[in-house]
């Protein structure tokens, strides 16, 4: 399918690995120009460089931690040196750790918060002088948000803050043309599911209606969508890709 990105520019956010790194990839063979980026150096990030060298994409990838306000600022005016306005921002960063309320300390508690929503915050803000007249913020969440989970309270609550954080801005920045929505993600085969048994995976595939875990390339076709004109009197929306849970 052709979403007429060819010639847009796009800001990937978490682009080495799982959803980030389809939708990169995706972006590109669409014919878009991407930035994305990283926070350490890996074969990983070394691969997507060649991949998309062999697709003769236009492709520039950035470390940058994005809780870090100034890094977050200087990843969007780079963006914008390297191929100009900024058509799209997919804010895909996400990390997860596990605790009980008891063994969840402050430090973690900020450390999950500041990367997950804080860092989405500060890359949005830092995008704004730099995205065109119109423009499609997409923020990556997680079906969590909707049902919880033990024992990851600091996790569903910044998943949930990005649902909330999305409907705000979506009212906030509609009139100056810049639509922004969420993707609510369910269980994906992405890095993190590979510490899961195989008692633990067929647990979760009896959740999912469809019986089977999604793959980020599905989660980068529905982004695709809402960066595309398709999607153009789409705003404020969640759109549940979690195979039915």
């Amino acid at each position: 399918m052709d979403f007429a990105l060819k010639g847009k520019h796009v800001l990937v956010t978490g682009g080495s690995r799982g959803i980030g790194r389809a939708t990169v990839l995706a972006l590109a063979a669409q014919g878009a120009s991407v930035t994305a980026c990283y926070v350490t150096e890996s074969e990983a990030v070394e691969s997507l460089r060649r991949e998309l060298n062999e697709q003769g994409a236009q492709g520039n990838l950035v470390r940058c931690d994005i809780a870090d306000h100034e890094q977050a600022a200087q990843l969007c005016a780079t963006a914008h040196e390297t191929y100009g306005a900024i058509d799209a921002v997919v804010n895909n960063v996400g990390v997860i750790s596990h605790h009980s309320l008891e063994d969840l300390v402050p430090e973690e508690w900020s450390r999950i918060l500041d990367t997950n929503l804080t860092g989405m915050y500060q890359v949005i803000r830092g995008a704004l002088p730099y995205v065109a007249d119109v423009a499609s913020i997409v923020n990556i969440s997680s079906a969590v948000a909707h049902h919880g989970m033990p024992g990851a309270a600091h996790y569903v609550a910044s998943k949930a803050g990005v649902m909330g954080l999305t409907r705000a801005l979506a009212k906030e920045l509609g009139p100056r043309g810049v639509r922004v929505n969420c993707v609510a993600s369910g269980l994906v085969e992405t890095d993190q599911m590979k510490a899961v048994t195989e008692e633990g995976r067929a647990r979760y595939e009896q959740m999912i209606s469809l019986r089977r875990l999604g793959r980020p390339e599905e989660l980068a076709d529905v982004v695709l969508f809402l960066v595309s004109g398709a999607a153009r009197y789409i705003t404020g929306a969640t759109l549940n890709v979690d195979g039915g849970i």
